[in-house]
């Protein structure tokens, strides 16, 4: 009789306070507030997401800011209306009355929620507790697909101390009104609410009483704009650098230089963003292999820079190219590769036989003219018989032909060499020539196959 109030009551005394005082009198806060003690006290809870404040991958824990609220039914806390000035509810003290001890499992640290010292109570004994809560919760984080990864993390509810005959849990809403409701939701920083999905279940730890939790899977997704732009972006740029770069020409020290300054900026690029990727002792994240990758290609490509500079130099102490390797890269490779000036090497060649079978021939017609014509006194000045003044000019001019032709021979057969070692050049040239384009073509290969298969997979997680 004294909840429903008395009309008897003095009328001076505001009716919050007649009924503040009725309500709180007798009230017990420390026990359940069920007349029945085998009466279950349902309570139902709710979820809505206002901020995901930080997601540390290293400690794999999540900073979110939620508005919880939660209602449960109190049989000692209801009150006719009629008496009351028609009050329908009042805000009591939390610390006044009975609250459920409901906790979240997940809890790893003490948030910094502000302190809401009042709950709403309802005349049938409906009571309200409204609290935004900054919650710091343990979640498994995987960052394989960053930055293009999606985190599904729970918050369970559950009643610390009563089983599920004492406290049970439900949803203030409709399943379907909790999944998508972004209307509090701050969509401005990294990270994107995709939906919160919620499940009920029991569970019971070795066989002992069953338990009630509710879980609320919060579903984000991060934004990938500002990690393409800082991150990919520059990498895919000296990429492409260094697949130009293969258009210098392979016998120039330029080539060699301009690779080793990109590996170099490469090597500086990655000391700059190692900050900025997470970092787990579970796993790496594929842009991490992305990198690495990127940074074996570039050794890659000096590397064969470097072999083919050194084909194209020093071909004076190289032999003949084999006849083996202009089989397979002068004629087949080059066909393959559409060269189509593969034969003018051989023409060269060609012209250099020619040229010293011609000088072979002028020497022996030279040594058997001088032979033919040699004039009988000069044997006699061989044989001891000392010329005259007269009849020395002619042998002297022979002489002075003979030796003329044999320094003209000796001319010949330098510039034959020449010629020879020059066509070893231009045939080690034209087979680094062909080598480079093949290899340039299976490193392109291998780079385009390689950026299909990293950037169908980002595409597929992105829009999945």
């Amino acid at each position: 009789g004294a909840l429903r109030g008395s009309p008897e009551a003095d009328p001076s005394t505001p009716a919050l306070l007649r009924l503040s005082d009725t309500l709180l009198a007798h009230y017990r806060r420390g026990v359940r507030p069920v007349r029945d003690w085998r009466t279950t006290t349902t309570v139902a809870i709710d979820v809505m997401v206002y901020a995901i404040l930080s997601v540390d991958e290293k400690n794999q824990v999540l900073t979110t800011y939620i508005w919880y609220r939660q209602h449960w039914t109190d049989e000692f806390l209801q009150w006719d209306p009629a008496h009351f000035d028609n009050i329908t509810q009042i805000s009591l003290p939390a610390e006044s009355i009975w609250v459920p001890d409901i906790l979240i499992n997940e809890f790893v640290d003490v948030g910094k929620s502000p302190d809401v010292p009042y709950v709403y109570v309802r005349h049938h004994g409906e009571v309200q507790n409204l609290k935004p809560i900054q919650v710091v919760t343990a979640c498994s984080l995987d960052i394989y697909n960053f930055p293009f990864d999606v985190q599904n993390c729970s918050l369970t509810f559950t009643s610390w101390l009563h089983n599920i005959h004492d406290i049970n849990l439900s949803l203030w809403r409709q399943p379907e009104l909790v999944k998508f409701d972004r209307s509090v939701f701050m969509n401005q920083g990294e990270w994107e609410l995709l939906y919160v999905l919620s499940h009920f279940q029991e569970f019971s730890v070795k066989s002992s009483d069953s338990y009630a939790e509710m879980k609320f899977y919060v579903v984000i997704r991060r934004r990938p704009l500002f990690y393409t732009i800082n991150l990919l972006l520059p990498s895919i740029f000296l990429m492409v650098m260094d697949i130009v770069g293969f258009y210098l020409p392979p016998n120039s020290g330029e080539r060699v230089s301009f690779k080793i300054t990109l590996l170099l900026g490469y090597s500086v690029f990655l000391i700059i963003v190692s900050d900025t990727l997470p970092a787990t002792a579970v796993g790496t994240p594929l842009i991490g292999i992305y990198f690495v990758v990127c940074m074996a290609l570039l050794v890659i490509s000096l590397t064969e820079t470097i072999f083919i500079v050194r084909l194209v130099h020093k071909q004076d102490l190289q032999p003949h190219v084999p006849s083996w390797v202009k089989h397979l890269l002068l004629e087949r490779a080059t066909a393959l590769l559409c060269i189509w000036d593969r034969k003018k090497f051989s023409q060269s060649r060609t012209r250099s036989s020619d040229i010293s079978r011609h000088v072979e021939n002028n020497d022996s017609t030279a040594k058997l003219n001088h032979y033919g014509s040699e004039d009988p006194r000069e044997r006699e000045v061989a044989g001891g018989t000392r010329p005259t003044p007269a009849s020395a000019t002619p042998a002297e001019g022979s002489l002075l032909i003979h030796s003329i032709l044999h320094e003209i021979t000796t001319i010949r057969q330098f510039l034959e060499k020449r010629d020879e070692f020059r066509d070893v050049a231009r045939e080690w040239l034209q087979v680094g020539y062909v080598l480079d384009v093949l290899l340039f073509r299976a490193y392109l290969v291998a780079v385009l196959a390689y950026t299909i298969t990293l950037g169908t997979l980002w595409s597929v997680w992105q829009y999945a």
